[in-house]
């Protein structure tokens, strides 16, 4: 009658695998959180240019902030 009342063995089961899944999640760093100063950066050039073409201007600013983002492990 343990699958009527469910027991407390079959929620241990579940708990070390959920606390696996999220431990790898854990040390890889959300995207939002790395590269503050580098996006800020892009950021302002992007903004604040006043050419017509900003990505040519703010260039070497975006290619920091991508191989910034690369050595974390996301592609951008």
């Amino acid at each position: 009658m343990s699958w009527l009342f469910g027991s407390s063995s079959g929620s241990a089961e579940k708990t070390p695998a959920s606390v696996a899944t999220q431990t790898p999640a854990a040390e890889k760093p959300k995207p939002c959180c790395v590269c503050k100063d580098e996006k800020t950066t892009r950021d302002d050039c992007m903004l604040f240019s006043k050419s017509d073409d900003p990505t040519q201007e703010c260039k070497s600013v975006i290619e920091q902030y991508k191989a910034c983002m690369a050595g974390y492990g996301f592609k951008v």
